[in-house]
């Protein structure tokens, strides 16, 4: 199954064909602490959250690429933890037909794309079970994370030498 190509440029007419498949989606690993229980005393539900969020990426076999996105969610009252709940939602993409910087920027971010939804709906449901009240992630612009991400490696890279 051939996609457009998610990258915006128009593929040259004697370059390969471009695949990009979704092959498999899973949950890699999950955890849910909630070391007071659903019963803290508090007279008003009101945590504070701490989001945090990455993305890694490994070849498998040629043109195949597992993608983990990884969220880790705190929930904390006072200095009490409430719960802290952590997915890490895998994918398997077949990836053929682009350039190294295209492929790149798919892994980085067009899969992440994929998988939020099926984390968040994972990290949802565990904060449910756990008896605590509903939360649902906001929706999350992986894009520009990526471009952020390719700014910052820019900056911490530092000038080649001049001889």
């Amino acid at each position: 199954m051939s996609t457009p190509n998610p990258t915006g440029t128009a593929p040259a007419s004697d370059a390969p064909a471009q695949d990009l498949v979704l092959q498999n989606i899973y949950v890699k690993d999950a955890s849910f602490e909630a070391p007071s229980g659903p019963n803290l005393q508090v007279t008003e539900w009101n945590p504070q959250f701490n989001l945090n969020m990455n993305t890694t990426g490994s070849t498998l076999a040629e043109n195949v690429h597992e993608v983990v996105l990884t969220i880790t969610l705190e929930a904390k009252i006072a200095d009490k933890v409430a719960y802290l709940v952590e997915v890490k939602q895998g994918g398997l993409f077949h990836i053929r037909g682009y350039s190294e910087d295209e492929a790149r920027r798919i892994v980085g971010s067009f899969c992440p794309g994929v998988l939020f939804p099926y984390a968040r709906q994972s990290v949802s449901d565990l904060i449910l079970r756990g008896g605590f009240p509903p939360f649902l992630l906001p929706p999350v612009n992986f894009d520009a994370l990526f471009q952020q991400s390719l700014e910052q490696a820019a900056r911490q890279t530092p000038p080649p030498a001049v001889n």
